[in-house]
């Protein structure tokens, strides 16, 4: 039996977490990728002042996106402060907007009507497929059916010699019942009721998996599209009943796991924001998204 070298990690109270995060929050600079969740500011020149700070979290498959696209607006001459918080999940984001400590956050599903209270805005700024990958190790493995799947996440079977690959045990990176990652795959492939394998390894943040699916030999789990493709992760992206996960087969409706990527923020916006969402309709900011691996999207619910 495998000892899981990452455990899931329990939530903390929303408000105290993300007041903790902007109080020892520092100033520096980072790479800009899209799994990258370190809380950090985006460097400005020294010869501007009065410029305004935008304090931003998200979700740890989304916040990396709405990075690059904020440096985006920034390197067009729309100077501000970016202040990012750590990764963290929709309700602590929604309710650090409401609250005042946060100005932007991001996330992978929408709210309802009734869910849009007064004084919070959200737009759908692209859409995002979800993978099914294997760890390079596993070798003769190209396609996965519905039943493959269901029998991989229970545990029934545990050898990828039964699939046709190499005889190993395999590996399950799974994502928690609250992730989107998780959802989509209970929605479109394992079913509601299905019972997690208990060999399973669950991974509370994307990168973490991401991470753990490159390291580790014989491993499966899912991540965003937009992350294998731009970071050209090295694992193997798998068909799933014979359908590949690319771009053109998200925008055709073949391909079924698909999420948005979805900004919230403080209604009235300030100016700062106000012309970042006005930024992401642009033809620049269309074609930045496409390199990035996500099909673009810009309406609100």
């Amino acid at each position: 039996m495998l000892t899981p070298y990452f455990l899931l990690m329990p939530i903390r109270p929303i408000v105290l977490i993300l007041t903790s995060a902007i109080a020892l929050m520092g100033v520096s600079s980072c790479a800009l990728k899209p799994n990258s969740v370190a809380p950090n500011s985006l460097e400005v020149p020294e010869n501007i002042t009065n410029i305004p700070t935008l304090r931003v979290s998200g979700g740890s498959s989304t916040i990396g996106t709405v990075k690059i696209l904020m440096e985006a607006y920034n390197k067009s001459g729309n100077r501000f402060q970016l202040n990012f918080l750590p990764a963290s999940q929709s309700a602590s984001i929604i309710a650090a907007i409401k609250e005042g400590l946060l100005d932007v956050g991001s996330s992978s599903h929408t709210l309802s009507p009734t869910e849009l209270t007064a004084g919070l805005g959200q737009v759908v700024i692209a859409q995002d497929g979800l993978v099914v990958a294997t760890n390079r190790s596993v070798e003769g493995v190209t396609n996965l059916t519905t039943e493959n799947l269901k029998a991989i996440y229970s545990g029934k079977v545990t050898n990828w010699q039964e699939l046709g690959g190499p005889d190993a045990q395999i590996v399950l990176l799974d994502r928690p019942e609250d992730e989107s990652a998780k959802r989509l795959l209970r929605k479109h492939y394992l079913g509601p009721d299905l019972v997690n394998s208990p060999e399973a390894i669950f991974l509370r943040q994307q990168n973490e998996l991401i991470l753990a699916l490159q390291s580790t030999p014989y491993s499966i789990g899912s991540f965003s599209l937009g992350n294998a493709i731009y970071e050209k992760v090295p694992v193997n992206l798998l068909s799933l009943n014979g359908v590949e996960p690319t771009l053109e087969n998200i925008e055709n409706g073949q391909y079924k796991m698909v999420r948005p990527i979805v900004l919230f923020y403080k209604q009235p916006t300030s100016e700062a924001i106000q012309g970042f969402l006005d930024f992401l309709s642009t033809p620049k900011t269309t074609a930045l998204l496409r390199e990035l691996g996500y099909s673009p999207s810009q309406r609100t619910p």
